[in-house]
């Protein structure tokens, strides 16, 4: 799937919820939040939040905990991981921060998964306080776009053409984005036509284009919940095998897979050292094999505990979950249903 970038909103998206209020419900400070919102602008107003929380003795802690019992849909982080595991190139376009989007992808164990993130900057400070500053820094460099859609501190239509015009034009790689609020509905106009559009079902960025379809040149998606990303994402790979890519294409970018020069010296002393070496991954097999073969690397595990894959009469390659959820759960809630690591 390496022709496909996937460009993900993070709240109502990827999680279950608006990031933002979520943490400020959970602290108890909705009310002081809404007066803030009548003066000032809301990236604004949730930086003066994280000032108040800070004053009242609440912890950085405090806030990771809060992040990490956020809402998501079951079926969420094996979409995301499946995606990741056939080769796209995921992304993240996001009104949220990189505090709360960074804490919680990390929680969840699929930050690996996305190439680059685009939010609000996030960070803590000398002091211990959490602040939240905007992506367009509106007082001094306001963005260019004159969309009433999109609010002062970002344009994600602009992220979205430096990500278009980032791809060397020979990659003829295709977009597929997500989203669910009004911010979303301007990157949505600057798709083209062979990329794809997939919005969030009766959110406000679906009552936009319900407005006026005609205005989106990709093609439209509509979708509900996990379960259906989960269904596109499958789509995705058909999509793949039509376009004519071969095994051997999916194989080549396997082999210039990231790898950091001391790993495989690692495994290598840590074989000729005695040890059994194995691994428990939720990648698959096909594409664990291929790198470990490219590497000179793979006779050195003795054991692979993954999903399993195959390449099928069709000659198209196949990934199936290692615990098939559909028909025995494995039963453990803290892992994702295709596969519980601490069983074996």
């Amino acid at each position: 799937m390496a022709g496909i970038v996937a460009v993900f909103d993070f709240d109502k998206t990827i999680v279950d919820c608006d990031s933002d209020n979520w943490l400020i419900d959970e602290l108890g400070a909705t009310h002081s939040f809404n007066l803030l919102l009548s003066s000032m602008p809301w990236n604004s107003a949730m930086d003066r939040m994280m000032m108040e929380f800070h004053s009242e003795g609440k912890t950085i802690e405090d806030i990771v905990q809060v992040l990490k019992r956020i809402p998501l849909h079951p079926r969420i982080v094996p979409a995301i991981k499946a995606a990741h595991a056939l080769g796209c190139e995921l992304r993240i376009v996001s009104d949220a921060n990189m505090f709360f989007i960074e804490t919680i992808l990390e929680h969840l164990g699929i930050r690996e998964c996305f190439w680059e993130i685009n939010t609000n900057p996030g960070f803590v400070n000398e002091e211990g306080r959490l602040r939240i500053l905007p992506f367009h820094d509106f007082h001094n460099s306001p963005h260019s776009c004159t969309s009433t859609h999109c609010p002062p501190n970002m344009c994600k239509g602009l992220i979205i053409e430096r990500i278009q015009n980032s791809i060397p034009s020979e990659e003829n790689k295709r977009l597929i984005y997500l989203g669910d609020g009004i911010g979303d509905y301007c990157p949505s106009l600057k798709l083209k036509e062979r990329d794809f559009f997939m919005p969030r079902k009766n959110f406000p960025v679906w009552d936009l284009i319900c407005k006026d379809p005609l205005a989106i040149k990709a093609e439209i998606h509509e979708w509900i919940d996990g379960e259906d990303l989960e269904r596109i994402l499958d789509k995705m790979m058909h999509e793949l095998h039509s376009q004519g890519k071969t095994i051997e294409d999916i194989v080549q970018v396997l082999k210039r897979t990231p790898m950091h020069p001391h790993i495989v010296p690692a495994i290598e002393a840590a074989y000729s050292l005695g040890c059994d070496v194995k691994i428990v991954s939720d990648a698959n097999m096909f594409f664990i094999e291929t790198i470990l073969k490219h590497h000179g690397v793979w006779d050195r595990f003795s054991e692979i505990n993954a999903n399993p894959s195959c390449v099928d009469e069709e000659g198209r390659l196949r990934i199936f979950p290692f615990h098939d959820y559909h028909k025995s759960s494995h039963g453990c809630n803290l892992c994702p249903p295709n596969m519980c690591k601490a069983i074996y």
